[in-house]
């Protein structure tokens, strides 16, 4: 195949199942690559802050279901835009791809600004609502304050990065992601630890260092966001041929538009807001078992990211495959990519899962120096291994789904497995197993999301989605 992937490439139905696969594959990796950053990102907040000790970790795991439900709306409104985008490009209609993606740009920072005022006001009651303990409540509010207020940058962030990923560029949101760990790394470095000597052979050298501790590892997170949230506006505006803005665009808001954004996006921010609530409820059914679950339990939801990295990269390559497939009015090749990407996907999780069953004491070793942390952390990091096929399953099916417009049943499904099955799971086996029945639960319930994603997916219904209409 040619080395420049097009849109045409994708969209050839003759092609043979095994170059199907190879595009879906390099559609998937760099996106898997984008996926890694964001994870590492997480790993770097939880380690050069866990360093600090188990109060500096729990703080930040005590907020971390309340973040990732900002960021889970982001992604929303993201997704509202980036799939009409998907498909208007699979149509060939680029020049009115172009105009969606600026009513987007216009949406994003409204909705940016609103969630960043909610997350501030917020942020001095957030701990107690969790239940956090006093020793990491002052942590916990300054870490979420900071990253409320750089939620507009996110927002920008998701958008353009889903925009271009829709567009059939891959590379460059992942190129991007990856220098914002570098970001991170750099500004948590400064941020989080004091003025310090370093001795490198017989040279010593005095490092400055703010000594923010919990606060710089948000602010480090929150600058990085900024600076590649810049980089890829300018990277979809001018550089994108299939986005760029041009002087025949038009700024003026379409009700169509948004209506199709919103019918888009708002199944996607029940889900998000569920399955993030029952993270939050998660959080608080743990909180009372003490700092050392909290940590514990944190460490481990960042240790597991790792193995399902290839689950959402082969998920966000196959919301642009199919929503191209179904913008171009071909839908037998769309369901051939859907289930491509989740055979796929669910083999990549399948491995990462056995891997993550065998390193997790040197994943933990990793991410904390408290042995009562790292004990813990292994032994519940195990028992999700066991799930993560079935995760897969929903992880991709979801993506594939979205890029055909189907919303609002998989928000549906995603619900109901949380909170019927996962917390009444969880609130049942905690008294008796402490945090090992939260994760018992959680295995059970992602078997059980996995099994009703693939019944989803097999019936077909979801290819009569098509979100743009035919000119």
């Amino acid at each position: 195949m040619k080395n420049k992937f097009t849109v045409q490439d994708s969209l050839n139905s003759s092609l043979p199942i095994r170059q199907l696969i190879m595009i879906v594959i390099r559609l998937s990796i760099p996106a898997i690559l984008a996926q890694i950053s964001s994870i590492v990102m997480q790993y770097i907040d939880s380690a050069m802050a866990g360093s600090l000790g188990a109060e500096a970790s729990a703080a930040i795991g005590l907020v971390s279901t309340s973040t990732w439900l900002a960021g889970g709306l982001c992604i929303s409104l993201a997704t509202g835009f980036s799939v009409q985008t998907a498909q208007l490009i699979g149509a060939g209609r680029h020049t009115e791809a172009e105009n969606v993606f600026r009513q987007s740009l216009i949406t994003a920072v409204i909705f940016g600004l609103i969630i960043a005022t909610a997350g501030v006001a917020i942020s001095p009651s957030l701990p107690v609502w969790l239940g956090g303990g006093d020793d990491i409540k002052e942590g916990a509010t300054s870490y979420f304050l900071i990253y409320s207020a750089a939620l507009p940058f996110v927002q920008l962030r998701q958008l353009t990065g889903n925009m271009l990923q829709c567009s059939g560029d891959m590379k460059t949101p992942s190129i991007l992601n990856a220098a914002m760990c570098g970001f991170d790394v750099v500004f948590n470095y400064f941020l989080i630890f004091p003025t310090r000597a370093v001795t490198i052979s017989s040279l010593t050298f005095t490092i400055p260092g703010a000594g923010m501790g919990v606060a710089g590892a948000a602010l480090g997170t929150a600058l990085a966001e900024a600076v590649t949230a810049i980089l890829m506006l300018i990277a979809a505006c001018f550089r994108s041929p299939s986005l760029r803005l041009t002087k025949n665009g038009s700024w003026r808001i379409r009700h169509q538009c948004l209506k199709t954004a919103a019918r888009i996006a708002l199944p996607v921010v029940m889900e998000r807001t569920a399955m993030c609530g029952a993270q939050i409820a998660s959080t608080k059914i743990i909180a009372p078992l003490g700092t050392i679950s909290v940590a514990a339990n944190s460490l481990a939801v960042t240790a597991e990211s790792f193995c399902y990295m290839p689950g959402y990269g082969v998920g966000a390559a196959a919301t642009t495959l199919v929503g191209q497939s179904m913008g171009s009015g071909n839908k037998k090749l769309a369901k051939r990519y859907a289930w491509i990407s989740v055979l796929l996907g669910t083999a990549m999780m399948t491995v990462t899962g056995a891997l993550m069953f065998i390193f997790a004491p040197a994943m933990f070793a990793m991410l904390t120096p408290v042995d009562e942390i790292r004990a813990l952390g292994v032994s519940v990091l195990r028992i999700e291994a066991w799930a993560e096929p079935f995760f897969a399953i929903s992880i991709v099916a979801v993506g594939a789904l979205r890029g055909a417009g189907d919303t609002f049943v998989p928000g549906l499904m995603n619900l109901l497995s949380m909170w019927c099955v996962r917390i009444t799971a969880s609130a049942l086996l905690t008294p008796y197993f402490g945090l090992k029945g939260v994760w018992i639960a959680m295995c059970g319930e992602l078997c059980v999301r996995g099994i009703i994603f693939l019944i989803r997916l097999i019936r077909g219904r979801w290819l009569s989605r098509a979100v743009i209409k035919e000119t």
